[in-house]
């Protein structure tokens, strides 16, 4: 039988030591949990080990750990596929979630990071007028348009992995955003616009997720919380027109309007129009103007280093012209639909059997591309 090596990151506050590595060696089969190699190593070599663990069967969420520094359920990652993934020399590397304190070795304290946040999204349906005679009629698509966000199991791994929450601990995060989206695609919610106006308003809200993709990647249940808080933006600034204090939904539009009038992004022309205003003056507006000049010191040193000259801030970069035509021909595409098009796979409900394959996946890319635009 194959053995296993963990190495466990251990930490026991009654000891009133810093947390230190542990090494326990495992015999099981490959196919054998890393949740069932730390439980054997608990059973029959150390009982002080910590760990949560419930239903050992990916449903619960209870064992989020890291496992070779990316968060995972324990349960659900074989023995052989994190030995594959290691770096660490014939060793699976665990240690506890990121972004949340850690209570006793791979226990972290859910109810001061991650409960909180979900808290924090109002997570109950806030009908308006009184309750119907008989239960709530919902329509079949907007059910099913919820569902992706549903699918949360509360693991908190998109939480431990997100780089924003790393920098800003206030902000909102991926899970409680996700779930909050839950509730706006719901039409029997009667605060829709309230809702996405606290979110857009809130400095640590919609506005301060980076896009990293690493809620995507951690999440176990494909919940794509990213996803969801790209479409609470969509709804806020282009549904009800929310125009924020932060400045989120004009730095958006001036995003797209840059990369749609050079082809590329013209980057010192981002900062005064995202403050001042979406055209080539929005620089001369009073906001811009502070902005600016609380950018100088960054500015001067990025042309000392030669990492900017003058000339490239000046003037937009050049691309050839069938690139930049390609770029066109996306903007057309997606601004010309009558609808929007929501990049959700539980949208439908149901696959498309009758397209090839080579077929879907082409059309797949190119909608994924015509969206980011």
């Amino acid at each position: 039988m194959p053995e296993f090596t963990l190495k466990i990151r251990r930490y026991l506050p009654e000891s009133g030591e810093a947390p230190y590595w542990q090494d326990y060696t495992v015999d099981l089969e490959g196919h054998r949990s890393v949740l069932e190699g730390i439980l054997t190593a608990r059973a029959e070599q150390d009982g002080t080990i910590g760990i949560r663990c419930s239903c050992r069967a990916a449903i619960c969420g209870s064992c989020g750990v890291r496992i070779n520094g990316r968060a995972a359920l324990a349960c659900k990652t074989h023995l052989e596929e994190a030995l594959e993934s290691s770096q660490a020399d014939g060793e699976i590397v665990v240690e506890p979630m990121g972004n949340m304190p850690v209570l006793k070795d791979l226990i972290v304290d859910m109810d001061a990071v991650h409960w909180k946040k979900i808290q924090r999204v109002t997570p109950w349906l806030l009908p308006e007028g009184p309750p119907p005679e008989r239960e709530y009629v919902v329509p079949h698509e907007a059910m099913v348009d919820v569902t992706q966000s549903m699918a949360c199991i509360q693991c908190g791994a998109c939480v431990s992995d997100c780089l924003s929450m790393e920098v800003d601990s206030d902000f909102i995060g991926p899970a409680a955003l996700a779930k909050a989206y839950r509730f706006v695609g719901d039409p029997r919610d009667g605060q829709h616009e309230e809702r996405l106006k606290d979110l857009s308003e809130d400095p640590a809200g919609i506005y301060d997720c980076t896009h990293c993709f690493n809620c995507i990647e951690a999440c176990p249940k494909g919940v794509a919380p990213m996803n969801q808080i790209m479409r609470l933006r969509r709804m806020a600034g282009d549904d009800y027109e929310i125009v924020d204090r932060n400045n989120g939904h004009r730095h958006e539009q001036a995003f797209t309007s840059l990369v749609r009038d050079n082809g590329i992004l013209w980057e010192a022309e981002l900062l005064p129009r995202s403050y001042g205003g979406d055209s080539f003056f929005g620089k001369f507006a009073p906001a811009a103007g502070l902005e600016l000049a609380d950018s100088l010191p960054a500015i001067v040193r990025a042309l000392m280093r030669r990492k900017v000259t003058p000339m490239g801030a000046l003037r937009p970069h050049k691309i050839p012209k069938e690139d930049r035509e390609q770029v066109e021909r996306i903007y057309e595409r997606v601004e010309g639909r009558d609808e929007r098009l929501e990049l959700n796979l539980y949208i439908t409900g149901f696959e498309d059997e009758d397209e090839p394959a080579g077929e879907t996946e082409s059309q797949a890319a190119a909608e994924s591309q015509g969206s980011s635009a």
